[in-house]
């Protein structure tokens, strides 16, 4: 099977088929290590989302993929899997390439999880089902659960093919059909899916790709009358236009939207683990993980002491080229994200912030790479700490006791996950029910699987990625009564 980018070379899915955009443009694809163009795909207008949309309703209509049992639908998911794992190195590369992490994380990391996604779903498409209930005067009652319908996937540039496998392993567990906006800087990934997908036999129309800009691709699919459920990961701010959007027309929505976590090191806490787990939180994939650690909050008695092994500690983690083995902090995804880290790496100077490492760019081979940066000394109303950098920055802050480190804890808008160090059961699971967050990691970070749900309060949104609690919300709820007299 050849299904790396070249062999269809950046063409919309739509209904099972590779089209040009119907005006015929096109939009570079760079590649962050070396700001160069590695290939173009075809930018989608809105005649084109409606096409995909088309599509996508004909086959759910048709049940040529809800009308397969779920153990059906369950074997050809496996495939999927089977698929993603037998191209893992080519995958890999792809995903490298196009989004800038290093490929070791892109094998162990991404590859691995959208493998994993895949078979999970695929188990707990055998069994949905609905259940018998007890009602009176002779008459049986039953619910069972049905898919949506067209679901309108919309996802980030940081986990292309992970962040795309939350939405579209459940979507189609479940027996609906996709058409999916991959983020307009990292599209590749999702262009090799169709294939993958097409290969395992997932019948034409059931999974489409539209790629191009936001505010006309996702905005025709927010707006288009045949989507009946939007899947959106992204910006708060983006994520509050289009779930204002989808709810003029009365979709379901799920939002995964920004996040700043706290990352809690008690006084009890085993020191040396800690400071793995909190450089691992602020500098994995770049930094730029919604569910990232950038806010460390530190036990007084403790705090000089991990501020100078930080100092110590980050400016040795690897950092450059992604497609060598030993990096760990590959470049950002593109200038204008490496440019919001500047501003605000430079307003926490102007703010009083002490950078302790970092604070610039690193300049290589022409990629967006910016150094692991660590700020102290920052008030908690600073701008750096309240709002989401989306980089390769941890700002540090002192605490003088456990209520104070939940108060600031809880302290700025979002609320998607948030981390404690501590070597106290009791205190990890006091403190854990006290924080505002989606998931909280204990003594580690981060630590996901298919089978944990997650997802956010506050601004970090609704509704939540993996566990069965997501391949619920994929699906309606049917009764149907039945009058034995």
């Amino acid at each position: 099977m050849t299904t790396t980018f070249e062999s269809e070379p950046g063409r919309l899915f739509i209904g099972g088929q590779w089209l040009e955009a119907m005006d015929g443009a096109r939009a570079d694809v760079i590649d962050p290590s070396t700001g160069q163009v590695v290939t173009t795909v075809a930018e989608a207008g809105a005649a084109d989302v409606d096409a995909a949309v088309r599509a996508a309703r004909e086959a759910f209509d048709n049940g040529a993929w809800s009308g397969l049992s779920g153990r059906e639908r369950g074997r050809i998911l496996n495939r999927v899997a089977q698929l993603i794992r037998e191209n893992a190195d080519d995958i890999a590369a792809l995903e490298s390439r196009d989004v800038g992490k290093p490929i070791t994380l892109a094998h162990a990391v991404d590859v691995t999880n959208a493998a994993n996604d895949y078979e999970y779903y695929a188990s707990l498409a055998w069994s949905l089902d609905g259940s018998a209930r007890d009602v009176p005067n002779n008459r049986l009652a039953y619910t069972k659960r049905d898919p949506i319908g067209v679901v309108g996937a919309i996802t980030p540039f940081n986990f292309p093919l992970i962040l795309a496998g939350t939405k579209i392993a459940p979507a189609l567990a479940a027996g609906n059909t996709v058409v999916h906006k991959p983020a307009e800087e990292t599209p590749l990934s999702a262009l090799y899916m169709a294939n993958l997908l097409k290969e395992a036999g997932v019948p034409d129309g059931v999974y489409n790709v539209v790629t191009g800009a936001g505010p006309v691709v996702g905005e025709a699919l927010l707006r288009n009358p045949g989507v009946d459920k939007i899947a959106f990961t992204g910006s708060t701010a983006t994520g509050r236009h289009a779930a204002s959007v989808a709810g003029e027309g009365l979709k379901q929505v799920t939002m995964e939207l920004g996040g700043n976590a706290a990352h809690l090191v008690f006084e009890d806490a085993d020191i040396e683990k800690a400071i793995g787990a909190v450089i691992k939180g602020f500098v994995f994939n770049t930094g730029q993980f919604c569910m990232g650690g950038p806010r460390l909050l530190v036990a007084r008695s403790v705090y000089d002491t991990v501020v100078g092994i930080l100092a110590d500690a980050v400016p040795g983690v690897p950092i450059g080229d992604p497609r060598q083995p030993e990096t760990v902090i590959g470049p950002m995804v593109g200038e204008r994200h490496l440019k919001k880290v500047e501003e605000y790496v430079e307003l926490a100077r102007k703010e009083g912030g002490r950078i302790v490492c970092g604070g610039e760019r690193l300049d290589l081979n022409g990629g967006y790479y910016y150094k692991p940066t660590v700020i102290a000394d920052l008030a908690n109303d600073s701008r750096v700490v309240q709002e989401e950098v989306f980089g390769p920055v941890l700002t540090v802050q002192p605490f003088d006791s456990e209520d104070e480190a939940v108060e600031l804890a809880n302290s700025t808008p979002y609320g998607l996950a948030s981390g404690i160090q501590t070597t106290s059961l009791t205190r990890a699971h006091r403190v854990a029910d006290r924080l505002q967050a989606g998931i909280v990691w204990v003594n580690d970070w981060p630590m996901l699987d298919p089978a944990v749900p997650f997802g956010g309060v506050k601004a970090s949104g609704f509704g939540r990625e993996y566990g069965p609690e997501a391949l619920e919300s994929y699906t309606k709820v049917k009764s149907v009564v039945v009058s034995l007299d």
